[in-house]
């Protein structure tokens, strides 16, 4: 039971490790394509059919026919990982071990919908990915086995890569021996939520530190993607440093875009993009769209 990317990897260690796959659930279609009109499957969908397995896609498991749907596969157990989808009880119980998820936190920091880009706006030194067992509530169930990395200078989407692929290793493992893998209860300090990602967040406030500016780009790569105004157009920042450089917030200090901060630092941007147009450095943005020392953003 899964969407997005993320949940792909699983998906294929399962098939790999020699598991039989009865069913995939995920996510409907939905439009998109070059002009959105396009009905597009799921990266889980279009897999699962590569691979000849059943695809299902209910809007939900309020109806009494997808959850008899569901209880008939009679399944061992269910594996779930960024599906999207609230699973009532029901469901949760018809699999003979229950449902098992795939989160990308240390539970119980990071319970809820953006595990990964939370964990890199708040500085955090390091995450990781849970086998949890699933419950009622919002990521509170026992976790059974757990993986931890240092987030270090990476990306959302560069962790998200990481830590779906060390999710689908240490699902294998834990279904290879589930009674190896005892579900162990989440502390009860700690515990933080992931809030979903509001898209008025991407937008860079130069009132903010530029260590917590240069976190929001990386946790905002690839989507929604941090952004600022130039000359009333919305450009895309994908990648930038903190220097040294002061100045009023929001203030280009010098011909390299170097952008002051609302402490005694800046903010470069090293790879930005305008709005439909490819990907490019700083100094090749310039050369087309020149921003004058002096300038506020």
């Amino acid at each position: 039971m899964g969407t997005p990317d993320f949940a792909v990897p699983t998906l294929e260690a399962l098939v790999a490790a020699g598991h039989e796959v009865v069913a995939a659930f995920t996510q409907p279609a939905r439009p998109g394509g070059r002009r959105g009109r396009d009905l597009v499957a799921t990266p889980v969908h279009r897999r699962a059919e590569a691979f000849g397995i059943p695809v299902h896609t209910p809007v939900s498991f309020r109806a009494d026919e997808a959850r008899s749907d569901f209880a008939a596969l009679e399944a061992d157990v269910a594996v779930v990982a960024a599906y999207g989808l609230i699973l009532p009880q029901t469901i949760l119980d018809a699999p003979r071990h229950g449902c098992l998820n795939v989160h990308g936190s240390l539970l119980p920091r990071w319970r809820g919908a953006a595990p990964i880009q939370r964990a890199i706006l708040a500085g955090d030194a390091d995450t990781g990915v849970g086998i949890m067992q699933m419950e009622r509530g919002l990521d509170t169930g026992p976790v059974r086995r757990e993986e931890r990395i240092p987030i270090a200078h990476k990306t959302a989407g560069e962790l998200t890569s990481e830590l779906a692929e060390l999710g689908a290793q240490a699902m294998v493992r834990v279904l290879a021996d589930l009674s190896a893998h005892p579900a162990v209860p989440q502390p009860e300090d700690g515990v933080t939520y992931a809030a979903k990602i509001d898209k008025a967040e991407a937008r860079l406030d130069f009132r903010h530190d530029a260590a917590q500016l240069e976190r929001a780009i990386r946790a905002f790569n690839p989507a929604p993607g941090a952004w600022i105004e130039i000359g009333g157009e919305r450009c895309r920042i994908l990648a930038a440093e903190v220097v040294e450089g002061g100045g009023a917030p929001g203030t280009v200090i010098d011909t390299h875009l170097t952008i002051a901060c609302g402490d005694a630092a800046a903010i470069r941007p090293t790879l930005v993009q305008r709005a439909g147009r490819g990907v490019v450095t700083t100094d090749e943005l310039l050369r087309g769209m020149p921003v004058a020392p002096g300038t506020r953003l």
